[in-house]
């Protein structure tokens, strides 16, 4: 008499995780339709654009507001924005480099940032589009409530308007006329705002040991939109804060979760005892 088990047949787990899928290749689930994307991001500018434009014309109180902040700086102690600016105009290739990068990084800078995340981390993208638009907005609705001139426009601070002086500037020579920009939108900085953005974006989509290098990028802003008197270093405290309320707010998009898939063949019983004659 002869016993025999045939052991039980299962293929083997095979466990596929997200992350494995996806190693160094885009979610490309999470990328949102491209024409849906260009319509929002470039309506979200027009509304912007047009939103500055009704801030304009509130000079006496862009002025008196000014006074304010300049006093309230050397009340909390703040460092002279003077002093960054006598470092730029130790040299005028110096002080053009600066003028060149406020008048021409901001905007593609944060354009590429964006292009990069949608073809390449499509969900840190929608998480940083919608952290900018919020940004954007809140620092649209102090414009409108607190024109602010900037210190290049305000005697008191004895700074020099470099953008007039040694080019190139975005701005035109009358702020009060200048139909191209509201000069009078000083706080909060979204050139700093989209800078830090920027780099806290870039530092969390990537995984690179000099991801961190990016925060360069927000730092030469702000030496750069206070040397070239454009801005206050409260205006950059506000932008700073304005983000910070957005991150907590927004959350940045986990890991995601593992995606498991298991496949198992049926599993049999094993065969019963025989009895072989």
């Amino acid at each position: 008499m002869e016993s025999r088990t045939e052991p039980a047949e299962r293929e083997p787990d095979i466990a596929v995780r997200e992350s494995d899928i996806a190693v160094g290749k885009p979610d490309t689930s999470a990328r949102p339709p491209l024409v849906r994307e260009l319509l929002l991001v470039v309506g979200l500018f027009l509304v912007y654009k047009f939103g500055r434009q009704l801030a304009n014309g509130h000079t006496g109180e862009a002025f008196r507001n000014a006074h304010h902040v300049w006093d309230a700086e050397r009340t909390l102690h703040l460092p002279g924005e003077g002093a960054v600016q006598d470092v730029l105009l130790g040299s005028d290739t110096l002080v053009h480099i600066a003028n060149t990068y406020y008048a021409t990084v901001h905007f593609p800078a944060t354009a590429l940032f964006l292009v990069w995340l949608y073809l390449r981390r499509p969900r840190h993208y929608i998480w940083s589009r919608r952290v900018l638009a919020a940004l954007t907005a809140a620092a649209l609705v102090l414009h409108l409530t607190f024109p602010l001139a900037p210190p290049r426009m305000l005697a008191a601070t004895g700074l020099v308007d470099t953008g007039q002086v040694y080019g190139p500037t975005v701005y035109g020579a009358a702020p009060q006329t200048d139909s191209m920009a509201n000069q009078f939108a000083a706080m909060p900085s979204l050139h700093f705002g989209w800078a830090l953005m920027l780099a806290v974006g870039l530092v969390a989509a990537t995984s690179s040991r000099w991801r961190w290098l990016w925060l360069l990028h927000p730092l030469i802003t702000l030496l750069v939109v206070v040397g070239t008197a454009n801005h206050y270093w409260l205006d950059a405290i506000a932008a700073t804060a304005l983000l910070g309320i957005a991150l907590a707010v927004i959350k940045l998009p986990g890991p995601g979760r593992s995606l498991v898939v298991r496949r198992h063949a049926p599993a049999r019983e094993p065969a019963a005892s025989g009895v072989g004659r």
